[in-house]
């Protein structure tokens, strides 16, 4: 149950798109004067070593994040985000990639409040280790089931947040968790932003997950997939997608001009694509 860590991962197309478009979330919070709540519930690390032998062991980064560290003219969104990423680095070498708690923390102004939860011993361990003591005073760091712990962070005190939801999915009910975990939190706190990624695979649990999710009745949501090849048993993951229920009203715009870009970057071969729906009124 507890055997995956992401480190493995670290910096792949997935965390592209799953990062970048967090980050253009976060963004959007920081233009109101008002403070958020940001929640996490699959936390991880927080950030990873890309030298260290996990990051070394698939070398995903290397079709991820390095393709899009060595872009030229790229749209402004994904240049600040490439620019966030470099910002954990030197000027002269590229050494780690954060996860999704360092990019929070890197839009995290004084009075924002972040809540993290990590089930895995030794990822909970690197992730306390990875806050430094400023940060600490405003963020909040469980082991525990992020799944159950959201419940006692809604609503946030301020009624504006964040709740970015990536669980493994290695057990099959982790999908059914999703759709019962979002149905609770949205009685608890309808207005928030709730952000659900997943894996894109030759499987029927993604898409009825996402189907189940639809079917909950939010008024203002966006679904956007980014695929790096056709779908086939034998490849795995394909791609991935998220799900946000009450996402900014300038996020279509934002993807729209640069996923393109993205999935050119991305792309495995010439099978790569895109997908953007929503509604949002």
């Amino acid at each position: 149950m507890l055997s995956y860590r992401h480190a493995f991962h670290a910096g792949n197309h997935a965390d592209i798109l799953k990062h970048y478009t967090f980050s253009l979330i976060l963004d959007y919070f920081n233009q109101k004067d008002k403070p958020y709540h940001v929640i996490d519930t699959h936390a991880g690390a927080g950030m990873y070593a890309i030298q260290s032998d996990f990051s070394q062991k698939n070398m995903e980064f290397e079709t991820g994040v390095s393709r899009l560290l060595k872009a030229t003219q790229l749209p402004k969104s994904l240049e600040r985000f490439v620019a966030m990423v470099q910002s954990f680095n030197s000027t002269q070498s590229f050494d780690f990639y954060p996860g999704s708690p360092k990019v929070a923390e890197y839009f995290l102004r004084n009075y924002d409040k972040l809540r993290l939860f990590e089930l895995h011993p030794n990822e909970y361990k690197i992730l306390i280790n990875n806050f430094n003591e400023n940060k600490k005073k405003q963020t909040q760091i469980l082991l525990r089931d992020g799944f159950q712990g959201l419940k006692a962070c809604l609503p946030p005190s301020t009624k504006r947040g964040i709740v970015i939801i990536d669980p493994p999915y290695e057990q099959k009910q982790d999908y059914q968790q999703v759709v019962t975990t979002i149905q609770d939190s949205l009685k608890r706190f309808a207005s928030g932003c709730y952000l659900v990624w997943y894996p894109l695979l030759a499987r029927e649990e993604p898409q009825q997950m996402v189907n189940a999710l639809r079917g909950l009745d939010a008024p203002n949501w966006l679904n956007v997939t980014l695929q790096i090849t056709n779908a086939s048993d034998d490849i795995g993951m394909y791609g991935s997608g998220l799900y946000i229920i009450n996402p900014p009203w300038t996020l279509p715009k934002s993807l729209q001009e640069s996923l393109p870009m993205l999935t050119k970057l991305l792309a495995k071969d010439e099978n790569a694509s895109h997908q953007l729906t929503y509604e949002i009124s």
